[in-house]
C-alpha cells in the first residue's frame, strides 16, 4: 500500500500512515560522508580519479563548486559520476572566496587543505553555518604555523586562511574533538602531503568510526595513517594515486527505511548495504534489534522485518550522532522509555537537534526530558502534528517516517531533505508490498 504525501499549501506535506506491512526491496543514495571525502582525495591526487555511486546533494555540489572555484576541473554526470582531475597536492588558484552553504564537511574538509595552496582563501555558509564552531580545527592548525582566523572573531565562519612563501610543513599537534569528529578528518587527509605529515592527539569522544572511515579512504588512493591510543600519525610526503572509486550506499539514508520497517511492521531490504560498511551508522541496525526488529545479512544485502512492536533501549550514540533523530522519533512508539546518550555536540549541528526532537516530540504528545547529552523519551498518546524542521534534514526525515505510523503528520520545508536526500519523500511515496 502506497505511503500518500500529499502536499498542502504553506510549504507542507501530509503524509499517511501505511495500510499494510511493508515489503520492499530499496538502494539507497551513496554516502554523503564518503563522497565529500572522495572528492577531496581525488583533487589531492595525481590524474583523473571517478567517483561512481556519488550522492548528488546540496552538501557535495557545495564541495564540487569550491573546488571549481580553486580551479580544479570537476565533472558531475547524471548517472552518479564525479570526475575529478588533481593537482597531486597543489591548488591551481591562488585566491578564492568559497562558498559552502550549509554544507559542514564541505566547510571544515576545505580548510587543512587550503594549506596546500598560495594567496588567501575565504570560506563562508548561510546563517547556520555561521554560527557552527569551528574554533578547534582553527587552534589545531595555528598551532602548526598556519595563518588562520575567524573572521567575525568568535570562532565560527566565516573563516580566512593566507598562505604565505612559506611551505606549510605539518607536525605534531592537539586538536579538541568533543564537538566534531570532522575537525580531525579535516586535518588527516591534507597531513599526508605535507612535509612532516602529523602527530595528531585528539582531545574529548570523537565519533571514531568516522575517523576510521577518513583512514580508511586515505589508504585506497594511497596514504596511510596509524591510530595508537589517542594519537594518529600520517607520515608525510606520501602521494596520493588517482583512482575508481565506488560509493557505499549511505547508511544514514537506509535508517530511515530501516526504521520504517521496524515501526510500521513487514520487512525492507537495503541492497549493496554490508555488515563491513566502512560507516559508523550502520550500527544502528543493532539498535533496532534491541528494540524488537530482526536484522538478517545477506551476502550483498541487508533485511531489517519488524512486527511493529518496539521496546525502549537506553543506547550510547556519540559514535552515530546522525541516527539520534531517526531512533528519537519512533522512540514514542515503543513499550517503554528511550534514553539517548553521549550527543551533547549535536547541539550545533544543521539545528540544536537535542532542543528541536524536544519540541517536536512534545508537539506530538510524547513525554520527553531534555538533558545536556541526550533526551528520555516516553511513551505517550499521540497526536497530529506539524513538524517544524528547522531546516533541518534529519529532522524532517525522521518525523516523516513516525507519519507512515501516526495519522496526521504534515512536514513544514520538506525541501530542507535536499541536503543530503533530494528525492526522500519520491522514495517514502513508492514504499508498497
Amino acid at each position: 500500500m502506497r505511503a500518500r504525501i500529499t502536499a498542502m499549501p504553506s510549504e507542507e506535506l501530509a503524509i499517511a500512515p501505511l495500510t499494510a506491512p511493508l515489503d520492499v526491496s530499496v538502494t539507497m543514495p551513496g554516502s554523503k560522508s564518503i563522497t565529500n571525502r572522495a572528492m577531496l582525495l581525488a583533487a589531492m591526487a595525481s590524474g583523473r580519479s571517478v567517483i561512481e555511486g556519488a550522492l548528488l546533494s546540496d552538501d557535495t555540489r557545495y564541495m564540487a563548486d569550491a573546488l571549481r572555484t580553486l580551479g580544479f576541473e570537476v565533472d558531475i554526470a547524471a548517472a552518479a559520476r564525479i570526475s575529478i582531475d588533481g593537482y597531486g597536492g597543489a591548488i591551481p588558484r591562488a585566491d578564492a572566496d568559497l562558498y559552502v552553504g550549509g554544507a559542514g564537511t564541505a566547510m571544515r574538509f576545505l580548510l587543512p587543505f587550503l594549506t596546500l595552496g598560495r594567496g588567501r582563501y575565504r570560506i563562508d555558509g548561510n546563517a547556520r553555518m555561521r554560527q557552527r564552531p569551528i574554533g578547534p580545527l582553527i587552534a589545531a592548525m595555528r598551532r602548526l604555523g598556519a595563518e588562520v582566523r575567524s573572521e567575525l572573531g568568535n570562532d565560527c565562519p566565516p573563516v580566512v586562511l593566507e598562505r604565505t612563501a612559506e611551505p606549510f610543513v605539518g607536525g605534531a599537534a592537539t586538536i579538541d574533538a568533543h564537538e566534531s569528529s570532522q575537525f580531525v578528518s579535516a586535518m588527516l587527509m591534507p597531513a599526508a602531503l605535507w612535509p612532516r605529515g602529523i602527530e595528531l592527539t585528539v582531545e574529548g569522544d570523537a565519533a571514531r568510526p568516522f575517523i576510521d572511515m577518513t583512514l580508511a579512504l586515505m589508504s585506497e588512493w594511497g596514504a596511510r595513517g596509524a591510530i595508537e591510543g589517542d594519537t594518529i600519525a600520517v607520515k608525510g610526503r606520501q602521494k596520493y594515486r588517482a583512482l575508481r572509486f565506488v560509493v557505499e550506499p549511505d547508511a544514514s539514508a537506509a535508517s530511515y527505511f530501516a526504521a520504517a520497517a521496524a515501526l510500521c511492521g513487514g520487512s525492507v531490504t537495503l541492497q549493496r548495504l554490508s555488515r563491513d560498511s566502512v560507516q559508523g551508522d550502520i550500527g544502528f541496525l543493532d539498535v533496532l534489534e534491541r528494540m524488537g526488529a530482526r536484522v538478517t545479512w545477506n551476502p550483498a544485502s541487508v533485511t531489517i522485518a519488524g512486527t511493529g512492536n518496539l521496546a525502549g533501549v537506553d543506547v550510547v550514540m556519540t559514535s552515530m550522532p546522525d541516527m539520534v533523530a531517526t531512533l528519537a522519533a519512533i522512540a514514542p512508539f515503543a513499550s517503554s522509555p528511550t534514553r539517548i546518550r553521549g550527543v551533547g555536540f549535536i547541539r550545533h549541528h544543521e539545528s540544536d537537534r537535542i532542543r528541536a526532537l524536544a519540541t517536536e516530540l512534545r508537539r506530538i504528545g510524547a513525554g520527553v526530558e531534555e538533558f545536556n547529552d541526550g533526551l528520555l523519551i516516553m511513551p505517550g498518546k499521540l497526536a497530529p502534528a506539524s513538524i517544524e524542521t528547522y531546516d533541518d534534514h534529519r529532522i524532517a526525515m525522521s518525523f516523516a517516517i513516525a507519519g507512515l505510523k501516526l495519522a496526521g503528520i504534515r512536514i513544514r520545508n520538506p525541501d530542507c531533505v535536499a541536503k543530503t536526500f533530494p528525492d526522500f519523500f519520491k522514495r517514502l511515496d513508492a514504499l508498497r508490498r
